[in-house]
């Protein structure tokens, strides 16, 4: 149980950071959803037809209904879903699973609101982070970044 209450603690101030980063010059596009849920693979960018005319341009698959994807500006992502937590976790350990991406099952941690999960794979030697957030209005936050893990 303590357990839990850090993983949900850090999950917690990683998508407040992240926010905060998006606050502080990070590139928004708001106006329609981003439909790159497939061919997008970390490492190499591909531009993707968000149905409004632009173009968002993500190292990372996104769900079909992202919304209000976030640059953040490091190489990390944040957008929001309408999809169900359980359903975001398949559709990134099924996108994954085809790279042939292994899942850290160690560091997956899942609650009622939250999850978090890590994949290895990338080109780069470092850990695909993907966190989630359900807001409680039927929708969700997705983050997702590489970073240097052990």
């Amino acid at each position: 149980m303590k357990q839990s209450r850090i993983m949900l603690a850090m999950i917690v101030l990683g998508i407040t950071s992240l926010a905060c980063s998006a606050l502080a010059g990070g590139k928004t596009n708001s106006t329609a959803p981003a439909n790159s849920s497939s061919g997008n693979q970390a490492g190499s960018p591909s531009p993707s037809d968000n149905g409004g005319g632009s173009n968002v341009k993500s190292n990372f698959p996104m769900t079909a209904d992202a919304s209000n994807f976030t640059d953040m500006g490091d190489g990390s992502i944040l957008f929001y879903t309408k999809m169900s937590q359980a359903d975001v976790m398949k559709f990134y350990r099924d996108a994954y699973a085809a790279k042939g991406y292994k899942e850290r099952t160690v560091n997956t941690s899942i609650s009622d609101t939250t999850f978090s999960m890590v994949f290895d794979g990338d080109p780069s030697g470092k850990a695909i982070v993907i966190q989630s957030v359900n807001l409680g209005n039927g929708s969700s936050t997705v983050a997702i970044r590489l970073e240097a893990m052990p």
